[in-house]
């Protein structure tokens, strides 16, 4: 079977075609990167009309680089949420249209799962496994026992990491996307300079904690001599809340990993989203598994950021269980991976 898949929920707009075997046959992308680059981060409304300026002319690349037509398509699938709702309205209308026209399938994908089943496309990781979601909207670990069945076992209460990367980038001067920013920069500074705070550290529970250590950063930049900051200020300001914020993710994965092996019989950790392309988190991941007696599993870097070949895939893995939905699905800006998980408790958390 080969299905085509959407995403549009956030900054980049991708149509992708993939089959049962895990083949890629094409992948059309457009970054959004410089449009929003200028505000120093997304602007929903620019995102949105991005999409709807630039989607079909992806989905039309996509379907001629696979070399097929769509009858030729088991299914359609889009993101259908979370995300910025305009994005994502974007994409779903596009696939429900494709779908109402060539009369076949239309899948409905949590983004969230598809970041959780890339694994699955990358490396057959069989169910059931442990799965740090790491981006810029979402910090979480959860216990994935197969598709559509999760436990969330801990969450941010206030920003999601790679949300407190963006802020701490455009506090320093570093400009956006904050992520890859401070990871260079921080490959020249000294990650000891600033004692930052490492939030949550040593507490019960597996739950995340940025807006603190974000707070940090800020106070002890404003301390330094008036006027602008150096150089090598802003090297080790990132350094040292690059080294913070790795630290802190991985005493949460360390207990999630206990949780995880007391009540699972799976043995494998696999990190997804755009911060799992960070190099000091993966090496500060692989080796906390490695200690527990974990394989450790992290898909290729393109694949960890937004793209539609894991919404391809969600969508497959959905389409065989028989797990389709009618066109009448409506988008959602929110939607849990674990419904039943409390609400996250915090001085920091978001409504």
């Amino acid at each position: 079977m080969i299905v085509l898949g959407l995403e549009t929920s956030c900054d980049e707009t991708a149509a992708a075609v993939v089959n049962t075997d895990g083949k890629v046959l094409a992948h059309a992308v457009l970054s959004q990167i410089e449009e929003h680059a200028a505000f120093g981060g997304i602007v929903p409304e620019v995102a949105a009309r991005a999409h709807l300026a630039h989607l079909d002319r992806l989905i039309a690349k996509a379907m001629q680089d696979a070399g097929i037509g769509f009858a030729g398509l088991a299914a359609v699938g889009a993101t259908a949420g979370p995300g910025l709702i305009g994005g994502v309205l974007v994409g779903v209308m596009s696939a429900k249209a494709i779908s109402a026209v060539h009369k076949i399938p239309f899948v409905a994908v949590n983004h969230l799962e598809g970041h959780a089943l890339t694994a699955r496309l990358t490396n057959k990781v069989e169910f059931p496994f442990l799965l740090l979601l790491v981006s810029g909207g979402h910090c979480q670990l959860l216990a994935v026992e197969g598709v559509g069945r999760y436990r969330r076992l801990g969450t941010t209460v206030d920003d999601a990491a790679g949300e407190a990367f963006d802020k701490v980038a455009k506090m320093i001067g570093l400009g956006y996307p904050g992520g890859p920013a401070i990871e260079r920069a921080a490959l020249k500074g000294d990650p000891a300079r600033f004692a930052f705070t490492r939030p949550m550290k040593g507490k019960p529970g597996c739950d995340f904690s940025f807006s603190g250590l974000k707070t940090s950063v800020r106070v002890a930049a404003e301390a330094l001599p008036p006027g602008s900051l150096s150089e090598k200020d802003v090297n080790d300001l990132a350094a040292s809340f690059q080294a913070a914020t790795v630290e802190s993710i991985g005493d949460r994965v360390r207990r999630a990993l206990e949780t995880f092996a007391e009540s699972y019989g799976g043995r494998t950790l696999v990190v997804s989203g755009g911060v799992a392309a960070n190099t000091a988190l993966r090496a500060e991941l692989q080796s906390r598994a490695r200690v527990a007696g974990f394989e450790f599993v992290a898909p290729p870097l393109a694949l960890c950021t937004d793209n539609a070949i894991m919404i391809a895939w969600a969508a497959l893995e959905r389409l065989q269980l028989g797990l389709v939905d009618n066109l009448d699905f409506k988008a959602r800006p929110r939607w849990p991976l674990d419904p039943t998980a409390p609400p996250a408790r915090g001085a920091g958390v978001k409504a």
